[in-house]
């Protein structure tokens, strides 16, 4: 039995039953709403870290020392609120499901109680000077990707509180002479209410704990334990499982797990350029370009390769488009679009190559420059967006191998990948021609009657 017909004998049915649910679809239908102003933000992304040789320079000579910022304007504007438009996208789909609730009324209700679950107010330390709170402020950070998991919650939480309160009809209702937009709002009064008054006991109770609010317990309790592995093999496995597991739940796995490991990584970063300048041997693997270049190539769960196959095999129009679009992104890895274009969030048919991949490529990587077959990374500071075959060679100071190791990892991620593609691709386009038929009907009906 071949991968494929295995993956559809079994894994698809389960897939399909928990793809089918009204609260994963919602997540999933959600979270898309931002995938035009995701893609509109890879592009300016891209042209902000162009890795051409005196690109920088010249930028900085025509448009100022400050051009990388003003060029990341629309980046933050597109990033950062992906959260907050999340929150309303999901709430007001599980709405739509639910028929007998008012979609707007759900996500405005949705969007303020995420609002509520966020602090205003964050600790500012300026130069020379000590720490203060600054009060009346959103931290951008916790209505971004970092406070997607939150906003998911939130948005479910709050429909379904909507949902109970108004099936027991503990609602305003207005005379029929009311516009409808009116009679809509004082509908959702009473369950505004107790949505807001859950989140809020929510809220003091978090508060009351040491961590002091949901999006940093959420990164306490999953990022501290990452700090103490993160040079070590078996500590690189356990992070990019959790980073892909956190991804396909909607949290941003990079920035939670990261943001432990990191320093560890950038530590062993500086020492074996150290080295790589004394000519001396190089100390650590691991490293941030360990991971960028060699374990993530086109972004998160390594990507490129479903883009691969996406651009020259789908038989769905939907995957084939998603893939013109994602391509340049995944060429100099950002997988945003892909993440939430597919979706990967909540979408249990890539849950699995989307986290083993990642899995098999450390290893591999791991072993080839453990055992000398291929240059370690020098220490040189590449940026991500490097694109793959280029970043091998120039990240090892100038070894091929390093090239060699990444056309391995980009067919280890085509292999993993292709059954999975192979299966969704079936599925998407068997959902075209079953939505395209009634409207040929249509269409021939028409042309009788006319």
């Amino acid at each position: 039995m071949s991968n494929t017909s295995w993956i559809e004998r079994y894994v698809m049915p389960a897939a399909l039953r928990i793809a089918g649910q009204k609260h994963v679809l919602s997540v999933r239908d959600g979270i898309i709403l931002n995938m035009p102003f995701m893609l509109i933000g890879s592009f300016f992304l891209i042209f902000a870290y162009l890795p051409i040789p005196g690109y920088a320079d010249m930028m900085s000579s025509l448009f100022g020392e400050v051009w990388r910022d003003k060029m990341l304007y629309p980046v933050k504007a597109t990033y950062d609120i992906m959260a907050l438009i999340s929150s309303f996208g999901i709430a007001y789909r599980l709405a739509e499901k639910y028929r007998t609730l008012d979609p707007l009324s759900a996500g405005a209700m949705s969007l303020v109680a995420f609002m509520m679950t966020i602090p205003q107010n964050t600790l500012f330390t300026p130069v020379h000077g000590a720490a203060e709170v600054i009060k009346g402020v959103i931290p951008v950070s916790m209505v971004g990707s970092q406070g997607l998991f939150v906003a998911i919650v939130i948005s479910l939480l709050s429909t379904e509180i909507y949902r109970l309160v108004a099936s027991r009809n503990l609602v305003i209702r207005m005379p029929d002479g009311v516009p409808p937009a009116v009679a809509k709002s004082f509908l959702a009064l009473i369950p505004g209410f107790c949505v807001l008054a859950v989140v809020l006991a929510l809220r003091l109770a978090v508060e009351a704990s040491p961590f002091g609010d949901i999006n940093s317990m959420i990164a306490t309790l999953i990022g501290i334990p990452m700090h103490h592995v993160g040079g070590t093999l078996p500590g690189m496995i356990i992070s990019v499982i959790l980073i892909g597991i956190l991804w396909t739940l909607g949290l941003h796995g990079d920035a939670i797990v990261l943001v432990f490991i990191q320093p560890v990584w950038l530590s062993n970063m500086s020492e074996n350029l150290t080295a790589f300048q004394n000519g001396q041997p190089i100390p650590h693997i691991i490293t941030q370009q360990f991971y960028d270049l060699w374990i993530a190539p086109g972004g998160t769960g390594a990507l490129l390769g479903l883009v691969i196959f996406m651009l020259l095999c789908s038989r769905s129009q939907q995957m084939k488009q998603l893939g013109k679009i994602a391509a340049p992104g995944a060429l100099f890895n950002i997988s945003e679009p892909m993440v939430f274009g597919i979706p990967l969030v909540m979408n249990p048919y890539f849950f699995l190559p989307f986290i083993l991949t990642p899995v098999l490529l450390v290893i591999v990587s791991y072993t080839a420059m453990a055992t000398g077959l291929v240059a370690p990374p020098a220490g040189i500071a590449l940026p991500f967006t490097t694109p793959i075959f280029i970043s091998g060679y120039l990240a090892t100071g100038g070894h091929i191998s390093g090239t060699v190791l990444q056309v391995v990892n980009l067919a280890i991620s085509l292999v993993v990948y292709y059954p999975f593609f192979r299966a969704w691709d079936r599925l998407k386009a068997k959902e075209e021609h079953a939505s395209a038929q009634p409207q040929a009907s249509a269409a021939i009906a028409n042309a009788d009657r006319a």
